[in-house]
């Protein structure tokens, strides 16, 4: 099964939704959609789904031509962050109900029930109504519903948000599992890089309707096409400041110099941004070539074992990310340090020209 996009854009009053695309997703893979509220996620997934048509390109689905064909007429399983489950119906009815339309007997209907419900933790709730479940209870129904369809094609559009911590945490292994057995095409949308790290397999980072890369997770994490997709794939979104080579020397913001090593030795002589993540920003120096960076600081955040700090930095704002609790004192100065194999190099215009020494060597 594969699902190919051939230069399919989406444009509504006049306003692109989509940009045009090329995109080719395989029988089981699990695929992310990357990107903040409003990139083009469930834009993209109702065009995969056939609840839209695109105002151009074509959608073929195993090598067919499906552009105007029904979502009703196409195997789609697909569960919203807003989950859709019938009121008046048990769990256990919701679950089987894809099943009833396919006419499966009532000893494949029962068994199948039983096994997504054990998988979603819904045994017990089997005999109840959607509206006497918790959120996260009903969006599991609305999951377990997807997962006995056996769909070619699986959408997920932010499928989790509605779960607690430790239940999220055990489905994002799970599902890619469960669906990847089946050899479905896998989607699923999310706002957040670190969710897309743990699910794996390909991500489509995107912004503002257009997919900016698309390729194996680690590979779009580690080197971004663009310093848009850097940080789309970075949370908080990765830190930028300007970057001038000169010789063997580096010149950052006003005045910060580095040799330039490794890689970044055989750059040419120019203007350039420099890149780093907000995880590589420290405020204790590690090492003897670390980057020191004079900030003041405008906000902090405590997560309970991590502080974010949001600096000012010539007019540039930063963020990041320490370990530990700290009692820092909003508008004070604050030197931050960053070793320069966290930092990525792009041109002006935004493309990569050498990814963080780093991300190379692992």
């Amino acid at each position: 099964m594969t699902l190919e996009f051939k230069d399919v854009s989406k444009t509504i009053d006049g306003k692109v939704h989509i940009h045009p695309t090329d995109l080719t997703l395989e029988r089981g893979t699990m695929n992310v959609l990357l990107g903040p509220t409003l990139s083009g996620k469930t834009s993209l997934m109702r065009l995969m789904a056939g609840l839209d048509a695109p105002t151009a390109g074509r959608v073929f689905w195993e090598g067919k031509d499906v552009t105007g064909q029904r979502v009703q007429d196409r195997k789609v399983a697909m569960v919203y962050q807003q989950f859709i489950n019938y009121p008046s119906m048990t769990v256990y009815e919701n679950i089987a109900s894809p099943l009833r339309l396919m006419r499966k007997s009532k000893a494949e209907i029962d068994t199948a029930v039983r096994q997504a419900a054990d998988l979603m933790q819904l045994s017990p709730m089997l005999d109840r109504k959607p509206l006497e479940l918790s959120g996260g209870q009903q969006q599991r129904c609305a999951l377990a519903r997807a997962l006995v369809k056996n769909a070619g094609l699986v959408l997920l559009d932010e499928p989790l948000a509605n779960l607690d911590y430790k239940l999220r945490e055990e489905l994002r292994v799970e599902i890619p599992k469960i669906f990847a057995e089946s050899g479905a095409v896998f989607v699923y949308a999310t706002t957040e890089p670190e969710e897309a790290l743990l699910l794996g397999g390909n991500t489509a980072a995107l912004w503002e309707g257009r997919v900016t890369q698309f390729d194996l997770t680690p590979t779009v994490y580690r080197r971004p096409v663009d310093a848009t997709t850097a940080r789309v794939f970075s949370d908080p979104p990765m830190n930028f400041l300007k970057v001038e080579k000169t010789g063997q020397t580096l010149t950052f913001g006003t005045g910060q110099r580095a040799e330039a090593r490794g890689a970044l030795a055989t750059l040419a002589d120019g203007r350039y941004l420099a890149g780093f993540r907000p995880n590589h920003v420290e405020i204790a120096g590690r090492g003897e070539h670390d980057l020191t960076f004079d900030t003041r600081l405008t906000v902090t955040e405590l997560t309970g074992s991590e502080t974010f700090v949001h600096l000012d930095h010539d007019g540039d704002r930063w963020v990041g990310l320490i370990h530990g609790v700290h009692t820092l004192d909003i508008g004070a100065a604050l030197s931050v340090h960053v070793d320069p194999a966290h930092i990525y190099i792009f041109r002006e215009t935004g493309e990569l020209v050498a990814p963080a020494a780093y991300a190379v060597a692992v």
